[in-house]
């Protein structure tokens, strides 16, 4: 009979939870859940050696351990660094771990361009969310942004290095989905970026899930390449029949057309199933599909807020104590008000 392995108890936040030995920081707040799980741009559970690229997910550890309670001496990434029984560690509650974390925005920022506007990836973007929460008004750099030439790597795919923070995950996910390297990251320092090799296409079944795995706007979907604003499309959970893959995926839909076909995602953005590129772009016809249901979505977004349906007269009571959002008794009003500036 096998011996029972020993738990680690771990407080985050002042929230207790019990994990096994050799789990990160990350993913013990990821089981407390809530406020408490620090953000993350690089880390992705289901890609090997991913994480520690972005130090987005730093936190302050109080209290090292039960045998050595002595706090570390600097924030630390949370993605990295394992779970010792008896730990402590501070997020949301550490002043140190919240300038920490504004720094690297600020600096992940530096050479991003501000395109949100025209982005495809506005209002999903996990670095547009960081930015609303940590980023300065003005930048204190007073060199160029460095720029970059958009490129299509692939028939379906389309590159655009300014927007790229190198956090490796597409080239993580295509060495793991793939038989063969096609791209990687090229040069060193501030001159490194992701390409292909000479002469080289992303043309495998698989590779257009390197478009899920990025958490920014870097690689996008050429065949729904500003066809909508994703708050104006509806997610909706689907299935077809497919020798590749599984076949579940998530159909966005503006009315009866299918905007773009991704893959499922739980809460923290992460693919639950990969899907292959025929259901990806080349299945963009509801003949193909069997709808399930509208797609609920977890993470805190744009197209997470108000989605489906719109409050009455009743209202919640957001972050902001004198904020509401908006039912349909001040929609009335606010027309009115507008009629009579007109």
């Amino acid at each position: 009979m096998s011996e029972e392995v020993k738990k680690f108890k771990i407080t985050i936040d002042g929230q207790t939870t019990e994990v096994l030995p050799g789990t990160s920081i990350l993913e013990a707040a990821r089981q407390i859940g809530g406020k408490s799980v620090p953000p993350a741009m690089c880390y992705y559970s289901k890609l090997e050696t991913s994480g520690g690229r972005c130090r987005t997910c730093l936190v302050e550890v109080s209290k090292g351990s039960e045998a050595d309670p002595r706090p570390m001496p600097k924030l630390v990434a949370s993605c990295r660094t394992g779970v010792m029984d008896g730990m402590e560690v501070k997020n949301l509650t550490s002043e140190k771990a919240q300038e920490g974390r504004k720094a690297v925005t600020e600096f992940l920022l530096i050479n991003h361009p501000l395109d949100c506007p025209v982005c495809d990836q506005a209002g999903e973007c996990h670095l547009q969310d960081l930015g609303y929460l940590h980023g300065v008004e003005n930048t204190r750099t007073e060199f160029e942004r460095q720029t970059f030439d958009a490129d299509d790597i692939g028939p379906n795919i389309k590159l655009n290095m300014n927007r790229c923070i190198l956090c490796a995950r597409c080239v993580l996910a295509a060495n793991q989905l793939t038989e063969k390297r096609e791209h990687g990251i090229l040069f060193r320092g501030d001159h490194a970026e992701i390409s292909t090799y000479l002469n080289k296409a992303l043309d495998n079944d698989f590779i257009g899930n390197v478009i899920d795995v990025c958490p920014v706007g870097a690689l996008t979907d050429r065949t729904a390449r500003f066809a909508s604003r994703v708050w104006f499309t509806k997610p909706y959970n689907a299935t077809c029949k497919c020798e590749k893959c599984s076949g579940k995926a998530v159909l966005w839909m503006k009315g009866d057309e299918v905007i773009r076909v991704t893959a499922r995602k739980d809460q923290y953005g992460e693919v639950e199933e990969w899907i292959c590129d025929d259901c990806r772009f080349h299945k963009k016809d509801l003949k193909f599909w069997n709808l399930e249901e509208p797609r609920h979505l977890d993470r805190h977004s744009v197209i997470s807020l108000n989605h489906y349906e719109k409050k009455t007269d009743s209202y919640d009571v957001l972050d902001n104590p004198e904020a509401k959002e908006i039912g349909s008794s001040d929609e009335k009003e606010i027309e009115k008000l507008d009629n009579e500036m007109i």
